[in-house]
């Protein structure tokens, strides 16, 4: 049985970033700075409050008699709780015998084409350590990016506004950065676990790294320029934001509505009609903070039963990708065209050139991760690197479609290009003496013959 570290390392991130924002809000109270105050608590208690209400949903503490860990929840203690109980179930096993245990299947990778099921014994204390991880790896993505995330980007502007970084601010966004890179870590994780929930996965360490530095580079970009726009032009930062938001919002409820589907009644079986809508909603916010700031890895499908769309669309990450580059090349360039004397100390080109390559790298461990490091890449029916070069000749037929010009191989899928005119007729050469003395013998000759065939 592997050692609860993930969760340790939750309950980590999560303790020294309430720590490190109840500190500075109370330098910014000191300082008379109540709006950076009351910004800084809200980003750190609304988090703090999802986390521990889910928490008491995975683990039904609601329908169980729990008191003192119901009134630990109240008081934000539940994760640190919940962490001391998760090693208390590791030191147990083997100590106390089992009074029964559970068989799981699971597909081996396939080897040589073939792919081998084994069975596994599961205890209940091992099956009790896999619940803690799952409500601590989901409660990890709710930390990063509906507190973490936003707590990092306040922090920056502050920093920015007063051209300084104090050592409490600077702790506090350092964090901030590691939770949000180790909350889009386990998203990738889930995503894996849930797509292959029928093999059993074996995530190695470079796989680690690369997920790492993919995120590291992907969201610090993303927050550098959030937080340089909106330095400037304060007052196109809401559309900006609320626009891509609430594409992400709607997107997965307009796609379960196009399918026709009745609603999800199997989320929970404790749940009203409201309670599941409830749900559903949360979970949508929740996929729209994550697309804000990165690449989400999971496609919610509300109309499936693990509400996940478990297929591999290349497609969709690309476009992705190619829009959110744009978007933060086009942002960044607004910042360099409207810049005030703020930023005279700064070299604004080399900014500009850092932003966009350090983008371009978390674009290229993310493909690093997938072509190589990906613990199932065995199972993709294609590559990533054929799904970018089939996007990418897809994007390519379309321009060309666009402007009028088609490839030969497509000609008969596509629609006919017009016919060159016709050329004129052209008179002909004129004829010497010599071929005309020719043409009047064989005439004559075709004559004479035709008269001698015709009387016997």
């Amino acid at each position: 049985m592997r050692l609860p570290s993930s969760i340790f390392v939750s309950v980590s991130l999560f303790t020294a970033e309430t720590t490190a924002a109840l500190y500075l809000s109370s330098t910014y109270r000191s300082a008379g700075d109540q709006i950076w105050q009351g910004l800084t608590l809200l980003f750190t208690l609304v988090p703090s409050v999802l986390v521990q209400l889910t928490l008491t949903f995975i683990h039904r503490d609601l329908s169980r008699d729990r008191p003192l860990v119901l009134l630990l929840h109240i008081l934000q203690l539940g994760p640190i709780v919940r962490c001391l109980e998760a090693f208390c179930i590791y030191g147990s096993v083997g100590r106390v015998e089992e009074p029964y245990v559970s068989i799981t299947r699971k597909k081996q990778m396939p080897r040589g084409g073939m792919s081998e099921e084994v069975e596994k014994q599961v205890g209940q204390a091992e099956g009790k350590l896999f619940t803690h991880r799952a409500a601590f790896a989901r409660t990890s993505v709710i930390q990063a990016f509906l507190g973490s995330a936003p707590q990092l980007t306040l922090q920056l502007y502050i920093c920015i506004l007063q051209q300084g970084v104090s050592i409490g601010r600077g702790t506090l966004m350092v964090i901030s950065l590691l939770s949000i890179v180790y909350g889009a870590l386990r998203c990738n994780i889930l995503a894996i676990k849930i797509k292959y929930d029928d093999y059993e996965v074996d995530i190695k360490p470079t796989a680690y790294l690369c997920i790492f530095l993919w995120r590291s580079f992907e969201i610090a970009t993303r927050v550098t320029v959030l937080v340089l726009f909106s330095s400037v032009l304060q007052i196109w930062v809401l559309p900006v934001v609320l626009v891509n938001f609430f594409t992400f919002f709607f997107y997965p409820w307009i796609l379960f509505w196009q399918s026709g589907s009745p609603f999800p009644e199997n989320i929970e079986k404790t749940l009203t009609r409201v309670g599941t809508t409830i749900v559903l909603c949360l979970l949508t916010f929740l996929y729209a903070g994550v697309n804000m700031f990165c690449w989400s890895a999971v496609q919610l499908k509300l109309n499936d039963p693990d509400l996940i769309n478990k297929s591999q669309n290349w497609y969709r990450m690309a476009v992705y990708y190619m829009l959110r580059f744009v978007e933060n090349a086009t942002l960044i360039l607004l910042w360099y065209v409207f810049q005030t004397e703020f930023y005279r100390f700064i070299c604004a080109p080399l900014l500009v050139l850092q932003l966009l390559v350090g983008y371009a790298i978390g674009i290229f461990f993310m493909l690093v991760f997938y072509q190589f490091c990906h613990p199932c890449k065995k199972l993709f029916s294609s590559s990533i690197s054929q799904g970018l070069w089939e996007c990418s000749n897809f994007l390519c037929l379309v321009c060309l479609h666009r402007r009028g010009v088609v490839p030969a191989e497509k000609s008969a899928l596509e629609l006919p290009l017009p016919l060159p005119p016709l050329p004129l007729p052209l008179s002909p050469p004129a004829s010497t003496d010599k071929d005309a003395t020719t043409n009047d013998s064989t005439e004559m000759n075709g004559n004479l013959s035709h008269s001698l065939s015709s009387n016997p």
